[in-house]
């Protein structure tokens, strides 16, 4: 049987879906990571303009806290969720890239 044709060998079968299991976890990190940072933005995004009342009770160095958020606050929190997200998702890209080239010497 030619070799292009031929089932691959159980050893190959395993280490695909060792391959695809890590594939899957790393999607699952960076969706649950994208979530969690999106709904910290629609909070501050959000709730800020919609809690304005509530929020300029509560003071900051003289400010209220409302303005404080729609002046200063959400632009820093924007920044600080980019920052991890990058952070972050390096640290899930070099564990997949670890796992692949970990998998990929396993057979060489």
């Amino acid at each position: 049987m030619p070799p292009e044709t031929a089932p691959p060998n159980e050893p190959d079968l395993e280490r695909q879906r060792r391959l695809l299991a890590a594939r899957a976890t790393h999607w699952r990190r960076t969706r649950r990571l994208t979530f969690v940072l999106m709904a910290l933005w629609l909070a501050t995004g959000f709730c800020t303009v919609f809690f304005a009342r509530e929020l300029a009770r509560v003071t900051i160095f003289g400010w209220p806290l409302s303005f404080y958020m729609a002046a200063q606050g959400a632009s820093l929190i924007c920044l600080a969720i980019i920052g991890v997200y990058a952070w972050r998702m390096r640290r899930y890209d070099r564990d997949l890239a670890r796992t692949m080239g970990n998998e990929a010497g396993v057979n060489a």
